[in-house]
């Protein structure tokens, strides 16, 4: 226990999922949180999956308050870099400063080929997957600086990120934006002992891709695939034989960048993949 206490931790996309879990490991470990998500739809993503609601980021605020920790969260979309900005420098200045970053938030088009994407699907998930991250980083990088204490800011790429993927083109591209943010940054903020690591899972057992229209990316030929059926080719995709990893093991990897046991760990790819990438 305790390995980030004492730590303020900044956090995208923190209703649920992925950044839900980053939130409540962190926070387990002695982090407080400042916490944003956009907490509603996004109408061309809702064809693929519904959005986090306002409900969603106060049982993030209930589970984090749960362990006796503080939380600071915000309504507020990536892509709007003033909204975002102006929900961080309240946090930072509730809670004093801000010492690790969640680059999490993100969303997931699929299914069309590459030329048959239709221009909003390409524009919200750049905007939000990469303009977003970019934001965030954009954001939190002047306090880090002027705090002069050093931090650790960690990008929620994907596998996606570092090889291709049929029919899902722009959140591909995204992600492999991320990492070039990444590496960078790494190199930018060396100097004030800041670290900057992207995570790259596999698939995740969140709202993401546990849904009817993940499945059918497949299992095209199927009407209505079930959870079952789907794991089964889930996990052929993976050289560990798992459809999928839990948040957690996302959030541990999280922690572990995040927490001293990684001061010198900058510019590294960290894949929580089940070997997806190798095979």
């Amino acid at each position: 226990m305790g390995r980030v206490e004492g730590k303020v931790a900044f956090i995208t996309g923190a209703a649920r999922g992925q950044g839900r879990s980053h939130a409540i490991r962190l926070a387990q470990e002695g982090a407080d949180i400042i916490a944003v998500d956009i907490a509603e739809g996004i109408p061309s993503i809702e064809r693929y999956y519904p959005g986090a609601t306002e409900e969603d980021l106060a049982e993030t605020v209930r589970q984090i308050e749960a362990l006796d920790r503080r939380i600071v969260a915000t309504k507020a979309d990536v892509r709007d870099y003033d909204a975002l900005k102006a929900a961080l420098d309240d946090g930072v200045a509730q809670l004093g400063h801000v010492d690790i970053v969640s680059a999490n938030a993100g969303v997931f088009a699929f299914g069309d080929k590459t030329q048959e994407v239709t221009e909003q699907d390409w524009q919200d998930v750049i905007d939000i997957n990469e303009t977003g991250v970019w934001h965030t980083c954009k954001a939190v990088i002047p306090h880090l600086i002027d705090q002069g204490t050093g931090g650790s800011l960690i990008l929620t790429s994907s596998t996606a990120g570092l090889k291709g993927t049929p029919n899902v083109a722009a959140y591909t591209a995204s992600k492999h934006a991320v990492v070039g943010i990444m590496r960078t940054l790494a190199l930018e903020l060396a100097q004030y002992s800041v670290r900057v690591n992207t995570v790259h899972p596999t698939g995740v057992a969140t709202d993401m891709i546990l849904n009817e229209a993940a499945w059918k990316l497949f299992l095209p030929d199927v009407a209505h695939p079930t959870r079952e059926q789907a794991a089964e080719v889930f996990a052929s995709t993976n050289a560990l034989p798992i459809p999928w990893v839990d948040p957690v093991d996302i959030s541990n990897a999280v922690l572990f960048l995040a927490s001293d046991e990684a001061r010198y760990v900058t510019g590294t790819e960290l894949k929580i993949d089940a070997g997806y990438t190798i095979k």
